[in-house]
């Protein structure tokens, strides 16, 4: 297991959140950050989730 960083930014650039979470690999990294945001309700934010090898698997701005 991996750890992932998912974060979000209101648009004055304040971090809204900012979160680790472990997953085996970069698709189920992306599956979990996507399931995240929309409990949270933070899907339409400008949102990133990285691997540790420093990767982008999501954003939105």
């Amino acid at each position: 297991m991996a750890t992932y960083r998912l974060t979000v930014f209101e648009k004055n650039g304040e971090k809204t959140l900012e979160e680790s979470f472990q997953a085996n690999d970069d698709a189920a990294a992306k599956e979990l950050g996507t399931k995240m945001l929309k409990e949270k309700k933070f899907l339409d934010k400008t949102h990133r989730c990285t691997s540790p090898a420093g990767k982008l698997l999501l954003f939105h701005s």
